[in-house]
């Protein structure tokens, strides 16, 4: 059974919302998605409330996010870190690297 993600922008608040699964299997489509959808936005938020599962590929994509923002001088703030993938950035002391709201 193939692993299910969504990946949107609200238009009125600039919020991308991240539903499903952010493993191994989906986070490159994920990264490649939210490439496009969040170029144009000057701050972004990241909402994962509705992640349903998430390995340490998951949290490599909020780096790369973190990365990506970095280069392109914007500011992110992620929100609702599911508290699975929280415990694998404590663990590999990465949680002081996420902007967290």
């Amino acid at each position: 059974m193939k692993d299910l993600y969504s990946i949107a922008v609200d238009v009125d608040t600039n919020l991308l919302r991240v539903c499903g699964k952010l493993t191994f299997s989906t986070v490159n489509d994920v990264l490649k998605q939210s490439q496009a959808l969040l170029d144009p936005i000057k701050k972004l938020d990241i909402d994962l409330v509705n992640v349903t599962r998430s390995d340490s590929a998951g949290l490599v994509l909020l780096v790369e996010w973190i990365r990506s923002a970095n280069q392109a001088n914007k500011k992110i703030v992620f929100h609702n870190i599911p508290e699975q993938m929280l415990a694998i950035a404590t663990a590999s002391g990465l949680d002081e690297l996420l902007p967290l709201q």
